[in-house]
């Protein structure tokens, strides 16, 4: 189920609620989510918070996306983006076939170049680019590593499968992110990368995370934090281990335990400064600003909008830091500024968020989220409120 025109999440959940022949009521106590709440959700008066999402999707036993509308077809045929993902599921299918005997692949160096130059183009928020040469790079790859089956190429494999994670993440194809998460598996399981095999699990989790099953995101990054241990000490080992405790402390607080996400966060922050900023350590952007940047998260996912938007509006981001992570660091503080009541500043970060990633903020559930709250106030809004609602086309 794709979003209607003008629809939004409240309008969903109060479709599939009817569908289902349930009352209010009964909705409320089937996901524990309080009357009160579900019934301003469905008018549109208020968003869901994420966590809201999850308990009405698990209640109304659907997938996440089928309440948020991802993905946002109508906008992606748009932008041209909806044909490029055919050409990516094309090339995650073909990783057993072996070598492809039409293609002679460029040495490793140049190969290497291209897939960190995607890598950081996706953040950036270059993903047309990226979406655009992905595919002939992922089965360029894929012939190098069946021809020559190294570590270094099955490891520059699991790359491009991450690559194709973060596109189709990015642009709300969830069942694509979850077809390039088994490749990256299946490729860091040949490459006997420890750190790979423990940033698989990262990006599972996160899967899990979007889905509002965090305990089995819980158990992802547990079993994620184990393996990586089995990697070489040094700064690769520091940076994944942290990357896992900031994804754990972010799934706890979605679940609401405030007291294991604290104990994450405190662990990343440690780790945080003995690595220093490592942006470019697979470009996890790992670091101290990455570390606040998801104390800000975890206060918002714990209801804590005042400290939240307090500390984020406080956030220094470190020239070089990457746009997509600076474009969803904003998109946050925005949503918290909503629901603190400052419009203004809120949608001030909502236009900082698309300025920073353009293409990501078209496409970013929490920026659509943030603008649908903000709907209800818009007389208060410069008349650039309209415009920006045209932009993301609602």
């Amino acid at each position: 189920m794709h979003a209607l025109p003008h629809d939004h999440t409240g309008a969903r959940i109060r479709r599939l609620r009817l569908e289902r022949h349930l009352t209010q009521r009964a909705l409320s106590e089937l996901s524990q989510v309080p009357y009160g709440t579900l019934t301003k959700v469905e008018q549109g008066v208020t968003t869901a918070s994420p966590y809201v999402i999850g308990c009405l999707a698990r209640a109304l036993r659907v997938d996440i996306a089928t309440i948020t509308g991802q993905p946002y077809i109508t906008e992606l045929r748009a932008d041209q983006l909806d044909v490029l993902i055919r050409p990516i599921r094309e090339a995650l299918d073909v990783y057993d076939l072996g070598a492809d005997p039409d293609i002679t692949p460029r040495p490793q160096p140049l190969l290497t170049a291209d897939a960190d130059a995607l890598l950081v183009a996706v953040r950036a928020g270059e993903i047309k680019q990226t979406a655009q040469q992905l595919p002939a790079l992922i089965t360029e790859v894929t012939t190098a590593a069946h021809t020559t089956p190294t570590s270094g190429l099955w490891c520059l494999l699991a790359s491009c499968y991450r690559s194709a994670y973060d596109v189709a993440t990015k642009l709300g194809y969830g069942d694509l992110a979850a077809i390039a998460l088994a490749r990256l598996e299946w490729a860091s399981e040949r490459a006997s990368s420890a750190a790979w095999a423990g940033m698989y699990r990262y990006f599972r989790a996160l899967a899990y995370l979007r889905e509002g099953q965090y305990r089995t995101g819980q158990r992802l990054t547990n079993l994620g934090l184990a393996i990586v241990e089995q990697a070489e000490a040094g700064r690769e080992r520091d940076v994944v281990t942290g990357q896992l405790h900031l994804g754990a402390a972010v799934m706890a607080a979605r679940s609401q335990n405030g007291h294991l996400a604290e104990g994450h966060l405190a662990e990343a922050e440690r780790i945080a400064t003995v690595t220093g900023e490592a942006a470019g350590v697979h470009y996890l952007a790992f670091g101290p600003t990455n570390v606040i940047v998801h104390r800000v998260s975890v206060l918002a996912e714990l209801d804590q909008y005042g400290q939240a938007a307090e500390k984020g509006q406080q956030v220094r981001i470190p020239q070089g830091w990457p746009a997509s992570r600076r474009s969803h660091h904003l998109a946050e503080v925005a949503r918290a500024q909503m629901w603190t009541g400052d419009l203004h500043g809120s949608f001030r970060n909502l236009l900082a968020a698309r300025k920073a990633a353009p293409q990501q903020a078209r496409y970013h559930q929490t920026v659509r989220e943030t603008y649908a709250g903000l709907e209800a106030a818009r007389r208060q809004l410069p008349d650039s409120f309209l415009s920006y609602g045209s932009w993301l086309g609602v």
